[in-house]
């Protein structure tokens, strides 16, 4: 039986999931939660380890003889050294696409939720406001209709597909930039230029990788592209976006709204510039979290180590 450490157990697993199909192929070990520096000590005797956001790095690779197989149990991998892994032959795999629809839905959250601002007339009547009222309605924020609206999406994989099929049914116009227009054309969907993208958009929702060359792609200057009413929807890399810039932006009331699932550092400090900016409103992190989408990226997590174990490795990233 193979040992296994799971690096980071509990934001996929809390508890309302089963360990029981993983710890089925050998002897497991679930920490809640490992520091880089904990890494070499607590997989010292793994020759399988599986990590969703806790970093392998390549110093504890070389610290770690036994290992043979790292399990990312996330579609991003940059928290482990790939190469370093892939020059002591360890296979890296991670779990791709198991979050679309949690994604997709978290982004329409966030959109209507800017649109209707349900939260606040929700709150404004448990307060007392609807009942101390002479009429019987009010707002208190202007309401608007996403019917007829631009959704500019960045990046048409498949979490942006996805947007773009429930943005169509709700009568909205969809244009997106995207790196396979060829590839990826999808109907209804007008592909533009990054600079008509975000000039153009009502709502610009991000949906794209985060890369070298895009790292703070979103700042002042694009910004001052957009339209005066338009929003940002971020679900995707925090550090897509130059935060101060969207801040101020903000707050100058360049734009009129953001709403973001991801910041670059996570946990955010608490002076984190967009935590008390206007018209912003931020989730923890919460797109991938559905137990349906984590029930999903276990189910692959435990079917990788599967099929490598059979010898017929899926979704590896080095081999």
């Amino acid at each position: 039986m193979k040992n296994i450490v799971v690096l980071d157990g509990y934001a996929l697993n809390p508890g309302d999931l089963d360990w029981g199909p993983l710890q089925a192929l050998g002897n497991v070990t679930v920490y809640d939660r490992t520091l880089e520096s904990e890494v070499p000590a607590r997989a010292k005797d793994a020759e399988i380890l599986l990590t969703n956001k806790a970093i392998v790095s390549g110093a504890a690779i070389a610290q770690l003889p036994k290992l043979q197989y790292i399990g990312v149990m996330a579609t991003g991998y940059n928290i482990v050294d790939v190469p370093a892994a892939t020059a002591r032959q360890i296979s890296v795999t991670n779990v791709p696409a198991y979050g679309t629809p949690a994604v997709a839905q978290l982004t329409f959250a966030l959109i209507l939720e800017l649109y209707n601002h349900v939260g606040l007339h929700a709150d404004s009547v448990r307060t007392g406001d609807w009942s101390r009222s002479s009429d019987f309605s009010y707002w208190k924020a202007p309401l608007h209709e996403l019917h007829g609206k631009v959704l500019g999406i960045v990046g048409l994989g498949q979490i942006g597909q996805a947007v773009a099929r429930i943005a169509l049914a709700f009568g909205m116009q969809v244009i997106a930039c995207h790196k396979h227009p060829e590839r990826d054309k999808m109907e209804g969907v007008t592909f533009v230029d990054q600079a008509t993208c975000f000039a153009r958009a009502d709502v610009v929702s991000l949906h794209c990788p985060l890369n070298e060359q895009n790292k703070g792609f979103v700042n002042e200057p694009l910004i001052n592209t957009m339209q005066p009413g338009a929003i940002l929807i971020n679900t995707s890399r925090g550090p897509l976006i130059n935060e101060a810039d969207l801040a101020r932006a903000l707050n100058s009331g360049r734009i009129t709204g953001a709403a973001l699932d991801v910041l670059s550092t996570e946990p955010p400090p608490a002076d984190h510039p967009l935590v008390t900016a206007k018209n912003c409103i931020i989730t923890p992190h919460i797109a991938w979290a559905s137990i349906e989408a984590r029930g999903r990226l276990l189910h692959t997590a435990v079917a990788n180590v599967k099929a490598w174990l059979a010898g017929q490795p899926q979704h590896v990233l080095n081999g």
